[in-house]
């Protein structure tokens, strides 16, 4: 078969309207676990700083003399420990023209660019707090860093080969050791050693691939298959320890090489200023909306969480 001779078709016209969905299509995470997971506190100061105690070990020889003169305990100090305000911000500059034509899928373009920086402000915020990132007090010409849960993680810990602990209180961060797979002893190494210090961790915390790696952990079960609903469960969304129940969430935006063990009661998202959105200085024709936040992590006892560090990601 062929067109028939003179047919005008859509290939010879000029004057046909474009076919444009009115609507945009983002398939880009946007989930932030720690950040929506753990407590907001309040900054009052770009140096933040909190108090950390911890009780005289158990003794099992406290007996004293019928009668006898009380003798006094000693008595130890608090520790005092910081951490340094960040602030991380995303800027949006859109022309006069660009927002008053008509558009597809939104009817502002500043609101639409409003929209997703703040989300990438988000993302952002969630990978630093997660990061092996020691803290940075800042001056005039270098930025404030804040440390990130990594350089925290201290007490409850297993590494690879030549890996090495931070201090623990965020000056400065792990040595990554050689990776190796994430095996389930690691783990429970991990959780136990928390339990001991005096945390209630709640919360496993891994990127993609050993999420997947944790799912194929047998502890102590038998995976069937049912024939009925021909579904096969190889999902783990609560990893049942010998120390309580913990919640296994996957992250985006954390290192894929560690697996976090975390108590998120003991961990807290301070604000000095919270996330806002002001309009700058106009310089001609074109209007910018800064969106910004000045926050820092509280680690309240590092003590209270652990990480199994460098594993494979492939």
């Amino acid at each position: 078969m062929a067109q028939p001779s003179n047919s005008f078709s859509s290939y010879d016209s000029v004057g046909n309207r474009e076919d444009l969905a009115d609507a945009i299509y983002n398939i880009s995470p946007t989930a932030t676990p720690f950040l929506n997971g753990i407590r907001k506190g309040k900054a009052k100061a770009t140096s933040h700083e909190w108090q950390t105690d911890s009780l005289a070990a158990a003794s099992g020889s406290n007996f004293v003399i019928e009668g006898d003169d009380a003798s006094t305990d000693a008595s130890s100090p608090t520790t005092r420990v910081k951490n340094y305000t960040a602030i991380s911000d995303k800027t949006a500059r859109v022309t006069g023209t660009q927002e008053a034509i008509d558009k597809a899928g939104r009817k502002s373009e500043m609101a639409y660019q409003v929209m997703k920086k703040s989300k990438e402000l988000k993302r952002d915020v969630e990978t630093i707090l997660l990061s092996n990132n020691a803290y940075v007090a800042g001056n005039d010409t270098t930025a404030r860093e804040c440390a990130g849960v990594e350089a925290w993680l201290a007490t409850n810990t297993d590494r690879g080969s030549s890996g090495a602990d931070p201090t623990g209180d965020g000056s400065d961060a792990a040595t990554d050791g050689t990776q190796r797979a994430f095996a389930e002893a690691n783990l429970k190494s991990v959780i136990a050693s928390c339990w001991e210090q005096g945390g209630e961790p709640d919360t496993i915390m891994v990127g993609a691939f050993n999420k997947q790696a944790l799912s194929a952990f047998s502890g102590n079960a038998t995976r069937t298959q049912s024939a009925d609903d021909k579904k096969l469960v190889t999902d783990i969304k609560v990893y049942v320890s010998d120390f309580g129940d913990l919640v296994v969430i996957p992250n985006r935006f954390m290192r894929d090489r560690s697996a976090l063990v975390l108590d998120m009661d003991m961990w807290a998202f301070s604000v000095l200023r919270d996330f806002q959105t002001h309009d700058l200085a106009k310089t001609g024709d074109t209007e910018r909306k800064q969106i910004l936040v000045e926050y820092t992590l509280e680690a309240k006892n590092e003590a209270s969480s652990g990480i199994v560090a460098d594993l494979t990601t492939s």
